[in-house]
C-alpha cells in the first residue's frame, strides 16, 4: 500500500492567493501534492530530508489531506475525481482534431509558460496520448506546471477553461 496526499480546497486556494506564511520549500511540496504522487515520488521530486514534517504541517494547516482510500502500489486516482474539473461528454464518434488541437494547446502553453525544455515527461505524455481518457491523465499535471508560474497563475482559469473544451 502506498501514503497518498490530496489538496484540499484551502490548499488550492493557499497556492492561488499566497495567504499563508508557507516557505518556499513547502510551497514547492504543496504544489507537488496532487492526489497521484507517492510520499517517495513527492521525496524524490522535492529532495528535502524533513518531509514528513512539512507533510504533517501541510496537513495541520488544513491545506492536504490524507487520501481516504488506500490504493495498492501502482494504482492512482483518477485526476477528475481530485481537483472536480469537468470534463466534457464525449462524444461517440470523437472529432481527431479536437484531441490534436488540445495536445498542440497543452504542449505549446508548458513551452510558453514553463520554457522550450521545462516538463518533458509532461509534454512526451502528452504527445503519445491516443485518445481523449489518456489527455485527460495529463491534464492536472499541466494545470500545476502552468500554475506555478507566475504569468500562468494569473491565466491558469482562462487556459484550463480553453482545454477543457476540447478534452
Amino acid at each position: 500500500m502506498i501514503e497518498i496526499f490530496v489538496k484540499t480546497p484551502n490548499g488550492f486556494a493557499e497556492i492561488e492567493n499566497h495567504s499563508s506564511d508557507l516557505s518556499l520549500r513547502q510551497r514547492r511540496i504543496l504544489i507537488h501534492v496532487d492526489g497521484k504522487r507517492s510520499v517517495e515520488e513527492i521525496r524524490s521530486l522535492s529532495l528535502v530530508d524533513d518531509l514528513d514534517q512539512v507533510l504533517k504541517l501541510l496537513q495541520g494547516k488544513g491545506l492536504i489531506s490524507a487520501n481516504t482510500t488506500t490504493l495498492p502500489s501502482g494504482r492512482k486516482p483518477e485526476p477528475e475525481a481530485e481537483l472536480n474539473f469537468t470534463f466534457r461528454v464525449i462524444p461517440p464518434n470523437p472529432n481527431p482534431k479536437e484531441i490534436e488541437r488540445a495536445k498542440t494547446f497543452m504542449i505549446n502553453t508548458l513551452r510558453v509558460f514553463c520554457g522550450e525544455w521545462a516538463h518533458l515527461t509532461i509534454i512526451t505524455a502528452v504527445s503519445d496520448a491516443r485518445t481523449h481518457e489518456e489527455l485527460r491523465k495529463s491534464f492536472i499535471t499541466w494545470y500545476e506546471a502552468i500554475f506555478a508560474t507566475s504569468d500562468g497563475k494569473r491565466r491558469i482559469k482562462e487556459l484550463s477553461t480553453s482545454l477543457l473544451n476540447d478534452i
